[in-house]
């Protein structure tokens, strides 16, 4: 028996609209035999940063056909395209860099396809409404087995739109990274992937100074929230693959006026200096680099 393939779909529609099933319907249509799941519609309206960072989750799906519709250049002259990655999967979307991200966590780049073929679009196309018209029938027909080339013309991937943020730069043993999210509870997720984070000589309870927004804090490299005292900082490996700042039972960013692009310098602290997590760490209003770009 034949698995059922995956479509997902993400946007910044919002739960409420109709677009979201609209969209879940013409997949179905087009294959009766689509397993669809809504990854995220409740995305920040336009925010290429959080889209990105959502998309990276496909990760911990089955191999399939992901579209992400969070597109604010709808109807311009920027791409619809098709990224086929080493995984097998297919990210389907506007060229705006949203998809970029994801395909690292996904084997990297394979194929990439401008969709112009206009036999797999639902007509007459939207110029507002490509997620209904354009990416959402691409997914489908993938998903049936139309090969990506039909679709349209290849692109070289050095010829797309540049991510919103690309991976963390680390030399003379400083991490120079940036905020990509901002969780529910507050804490705050740095583009910094669990591999390259496992190739630093920092181990568990490794205590480290963070520099960020005119602030300069120091604090524990820890497995879960508990290991700090409440109200008390840390930092973990996230659930998702990235690397995160948080408050034991607090919000992170709230505290600190954090937000979406902010760029945090980490640095490990020297071996002889004793400081235990759970104790209290102060933070100092005075950071010797200021605000990070």
């Amino acid at each position: 028996m034949m698995k059922k393939p995956f479509i997902t779909l993400t946007s910044d529609f919002g739960v409420q609209s109709q677009g979201v099933g609209i969209m879940e319907a013409v997949a179905l249509e087009i294959n009766p035999d689509a397993h669809v799941i809504h990854l995220m519609h409740g995305l920040p309206d336009f925010n290429l940063f959080y889209a990105a960072r959502t998309m990276e989750t496909v990760n911990y799906l089955p191999v399939g056909y992901h579209v992400c519709v969070v597109d604010p250049g709808v109807g311009t002259k920027r791409k619809p395209i098709i990224i086929e990655t080493g995984r097998g999967d297919f990210l389907i979307g506007p060229d705006n860099g949203v998809l970029a991200p994801a395909a690292r966590f996904l084997g990297g780049i394979k194929n990439v396809v401008e969709i112009t073929n206009k036999k797999y679009m639902r007509q007459p196309v939207s110029p507002v409404f490509h997620g209904r018209d354009i990416f959402t029938p691409a997914a489908a027909y993938l998903s049936k087995g139309i090969e990506i080339g039909e679709f349209g013309k290849q692109i070289s991937p050095k010829g797309l739109i540049k991510a919103p943020y690309e991976e963390a730069e680390i030399k003379n043993n400083e991490i120079h990274s940036k905020v990509i999210s901002i969780n529910k509870f507050g804490s705050i997720h740095l583009n910094i992937m669990h591999e390259a984070w496992d190739k630093l000589d920092i181990k568990i309870k490794d205590m480290l100074k963070l520099y960020f927004n005119n602030n300069t804090l120091d604090l524990p490299f820890a497995t879960t929230f508990g290991d700090a005292g409440k109200g008390k900082p840390l930092i973990i490996k996230d659930d998702y693959g990235r690397i995160e700042v948080a408050l034991n039972q607090d919000a992170f960013a709230k505290k600190y006026g954090v937000k979406i692009g902010d760029g945090v310098l980490i640095k490990k602290i020297s071996p002889e200096r004793e400081l235990h997590p759970k104790n209290g760490l102060a933070a100092s209003s005075q950071s010797p680099i200021g605000k990070i770009k």
